[in-house]
């Protein structure tokens, strides 16, 4: 018994193959989506991370300057008011390394993101 090709190629065949690949061009292009959109939502975050700390860090440098003037004239000096902000920097530098453990900052990390890829997706039940 041999089988026939073209018997085997009905319309509702045909039909089927074609709804299938439709169904699978039409996946393929959400996934797409879905993956261009998370892209664009990490662009736009880092790039708003990245000039909120430069921002902060421009406040920081012209406060520390402002400080050191400050102090400046309250010493009656030319320069132990910077010497001042750089001791308080010093200070602040030996407590993060002796005294602040990485564990601090990664509890902080997973309270803050926590989950955040999956609750922007949609199709969770």
């Amino acid at each position: 018994m041999a089988y026939d090709d073209d018997a085997s190629k009905t319309p509702r065949n045909d039909s089927l193959v074609g709804n299938l690949k439709g169904y699978l061009d039409t996946r393929i292009d959400l996934v797409r989506l879905e993956v261009q959109e998370k892209v664009k939502l990490a662009f736009v975050g880092t790039v708003h991370g990245a000039a909120m700390g430069l921002i902060g860090l421009m406040f920081l440098i012209f406060l520390s300057i402002f400080a050191g003037l400050a102090l400046n004239e309250a010493f009656d000096s030319s320069f132990w008011g910077f010497g001042a902000v750089a001791g308080f920097y010093l200070v602040l530098l030996i407590i993060f390394l002796v005294g602040v453990d990485k564990k601090l900052f990664q509890g902080l990390a997973d309270k803050l993101l926590n989950n955040t890829i999956y609750k922007s997706d949609k199709r969770q039940a």
